[in-house]
């Protein structure tokens, strides 16, 4: 392995690290640098060749974040491909991605409405590619204007973030419930768009 390939490794291994130190009583401004480093095997002061501070580090993690939902979004459209409906796949996906990653899912939530302002933006920014996305496919799938397209998937997605906060640390049958609950409510959203669009 040379020198960048283990340079990006040691990087990873901070991220993952960090993510692992994130649970439901521990959030990002609560955990250390040393704590961080401990975690990935490093000296502290290794921390500051990979990052410059733990601003920017949260700020990767918050990318990273982004990048596993749109990963998410991209598993859900191949499902949909070998059949299923839209709502029922993406809220199911979402569902399984919350339980496989409960501390990234935690780093969304808390940074969304955290105290630190480049945090918020940056979480938002990672929202509204998640918006986009869905606002994409509901012109193409659903025939609707865009402006209608956009405010359909922002209500959609609210409404599973919302939902996916509720789940977080739910179990079995409660899991499924909430699941069951925020489909009904995704397809009211998608039917108000549709009737409103044949109206205006």
């Amino acid at each position: 392995m040379n020198r960048q390939e283990q340079k990006l490794q040691t990087r990873k291994r901070i991220v993952d690290a960090a993510f692992s130190l994130l649970n439901e009583d521990k959030s990002l401004s609560a955990t250390s640098l040393r704590e961080i480093a401990r975690e990935a095997g490093i000296a502290p002061t290794s921390f500051y060749r990979h990052f410059n501070d733990m601003d920017e580090l949260g700020l990767t993690l918050v990318d990273e974040a982004g990048l596993a939902l749109r990963q998410l979004m991209r598993q859900a459209r191949q499902r949909l491909e070998s059949g299923g409906g839209v709502i029922d796949t993406s809220v199911d996906t979402f569902m399984e991605f919350i339980s496989d990653n409960k501390n990234v899912f935690r780093l969304l939530l808390r940074e969304h409405t955290g105290t630190s302002l480049a945090y918020r933006a940056a979480v938002l920014r990672e929202i509204q590619h998640f918006i986009e996305e869905l606002s994409d496919y509901i012109v193409i799938q659903l025939n609707l204007p865009r402006t209608l397209a956009n405010l359909q998937a922002e209500a959609m997605v609210k409404l599973v973030f919302s939902a996916g906060a509720e789940a977080l640390d739910a179990e079995g049958a409660r899991q499924i419930e909430i699941a069951s609950r925020v489909k009904h409510h995704l397809r009211i959203v998608q039917l108000g768009a549709i009737e409103y669009s044949k109206s205006s």
